[in-house]
């Protein structure tokens, strides 16, 4: 699949600090895209009909799922005048479909046992993604967690023996076992298990305002729930727990419940150490 990132997409209604009608945003218009915004300080934020967080400063941060519709509303209330709406044009994307026929039904179709399991681990990651903090971790020039070969990228999808699986979320990075995972952004601990089902070793790290970040299959965890880290500290180390038919990093991004694209916040990852697998 080819996958085009684009540059920047900057919306600017008025300049930063100007009362009333001011409304800045920076970031790709696309399915699984995160766009951070600048309003007037003191103003509302309402996006596809969810109220935003906004800083002191006028920030916010708003995130677009995969399969995000192509038109999207964002109301600005200002406190000194009328409210406004903009609507958000959407660029949709082309996703990588793999179909592969013959597999053996329990591969497929996991028992009553484990999808009970399955549903009890995906109400946890539920609660750790629901936390608004107030904290702008986001605003920051974001760093890959690891750097390696990238054998699984974001929005592709297997249908399996004809029936269609979930879409990949996330970001698959090639390392062996044991190498560090750093963090990306700043941002506090909402969840680290070493041994969930599908996702095997996985932490959850929120950087502000609903987007968090979540790394799978990892072999070791080295923060604890409600520790805060800074961008570049070690947190994890790479494994192949869970159902992982090797070692890597499995990177994944999400505005609240929906499934955004890391890609949209951090460069081009540098060349020689991705080369290398280091």
């Amino acid at each position: 699949m080819r996958v085009e990132i684009l540059a920047a997409v900057v919306i600017l209604l008025a300049g930063w600090g100007l009362p009333a009608r001011a409304l800045e945003l920076d970031g790709p218009l696309i399915q699984g895209g995160v766009v951070v915004g600048h309003v007037q300080p003191g103003a509302e934020v309402r996006f596809d009909g969810r109220r935003v967080s906004v800083s002191d400063e006028g920030l916010f941060v708003i995130g677009f799922d995969r399969d995000a519709p192509g038109s999207m509303p964002l109301k600005v209330d200002p406190p000194d005048g009328a409210a406004y709406t903009r609507v958000l044009r959407i660029d949709a994307r082309d996703y990588d479909i793999q179909r592969i026929d013959g597999l053996p039904p329990k591969t497929v179709s996991p028992s009553g046992e484990a999808l009970e399991r399955i549903r009890r681990e995906a109400a946890m990651v539920r609660r750790a993604r629901r936390r608004d903090d107030p904290r702008t971790d986001f605003v920051t020039d974001w760093v890959w967690p690891a750097v390696g070969p990238i054998t699984g990228v974001y929005g592709s999808q297997r249908i399996l023996n004809g029936k269609p699986r979930r879409p990949h979320y996330g970001w698959d990075i090639a390392v062996p076992k044991g190498r560090p995972v750093r963090a990306p952004a700043a941002g506090v601990v909402t969840l680290a298990d070493g041994d969930m089902l599908l996702s095997g070793g996985t932490l959850i790290l929120d950087h502000g305002h609903g987007l968090s970040s979540a790394f799978l299959h990892l072999s070791r965890i080295l923060v604890k729930v409600g520790q805060r880290v800074q961008e570049g500290d070690i947190i994890a180390e790479t494994g192949a727990s869970g159902r992982a038919s090797g070692a890597h990093l499995d990177w994944r991004m999400n505005w609240f419940d929906s499934r955004v694209d890391p890609r949209t916040l951090v460069g081009p990852m540098p060349e020689a150490a991705a080369a290398a697998g280091q």
